[in-house]
């Protein structure tokens, strides 16, 4: 990535940062000048299914990463939405579309268990990536999607996580 692309990825994440701040101040992230939806140094590279989130830093069990952000979708503007993978449901009525290239948590991939070492929190209508292992910097930050979200969009394609085993029967791979 160039200077030029840093630049403006940079730029987008403080806008998106600024937009992030309005949702909520309740928690709050620590303070080494990172955004405010971010709470542990994180870097976007190419990870296990094209680009993914890596830890910048040593994360420890339990210790909140990022939070989901994006556009606030009520369930009837969320059903109108058919060409987006980067919509999270927090609840009936209330759902995140994060496509927006401010939020880099939707560059966390997918594993199978037990190779995920983080897992998505819903806290009073946010959604957080939490550590539910201790995480090295450098590795990649990796959850499950959940069984609905596998089967219409990794299965048909074959999951490519490092599982023996994958689950929601992923074409192509079996136990190894």
């Amino acid at each position: 990535m160039g200077k030029t692309s840093k630049a403006k990825q940079s730029k987008i994440l403080r806008q998106g940062s600024k937009k992030a701040e309005t949702l909520s101040k309740k928690i709050s992230p620590n303070t080494k000048n990172l955004p405010d939806h971010h709470f542990k140094l994180v870097k976007v590279k190419r990870g296990l299914d094209g680009l993914g989130l890596f830890a910048g830093e040593d994360i420890k069990k339990g210790e909140i990463i990022i939070e989901y952000i994006g556009t606030i979708l009520n369930k009837e503007e969320a059903e109108k939405v058919t060409t987006s993978m980067y919509l999270f449901e927090v609840n009936r009525n209330k759902t995140i579309d994060g496509s927006v290239r401010w939020n880099i948590a939707r560059y966390a991939n997918h594993a199978c268990d037990p190779e995920g070492n983080a897992e998505s929190d819903i806290k009073k209508g946010r959604v957080f990536i939490k550590a539910i292992k201790n995480i090295k910097e450098g590795d990649e930050i990796l959850y499950d999607y959940g069984e609905e979200f596998v089967k219409e969009y990794i299965a048909p394609k074959g999951c490519r996580c490092r599982a023996v085993k994958h689950d929601y029967g992923a074409k192509g791979h079996v136990s190894k």
